[in-house]
């Protein structure tokens, strides 16, 4: 379980861009904190994450990550 504050600070790590989303290609360059994001939210791959909650281009924003956490029941 993560905090928001916990997950924003994740977030900000992955988004390498600081475009405030996080690609497909950040989530690979990361591949230990791309775990930490398949625990928390349950799912098991970046590209499901992105196919299921992403924006369509290819990236997730904060809050779209936050809502995924949250229907996993993991955010505290």
């Amino acid at each position: 379980m993560a905090t928001e504050q916990e997950l924003q600070s994740l977030f900000d790590i992955l988004d390498l861009d600081r475009d405030g989303k996080v690609s497909i290609h950040e989530l690979f360059l990361s591949p230990g904190l791309s775990a930490i994001v398949s625990a928390e939210t349950g799912i098991s791959s970046p590209q499901q994450l992105l196919a299921m909650y992403g924006d369509g281009n290819g990236s997730i924003s904060f809050e779209e990550l936050k809502e995924v956490v949250k229907e996993a029941n993991n955010l505290t």
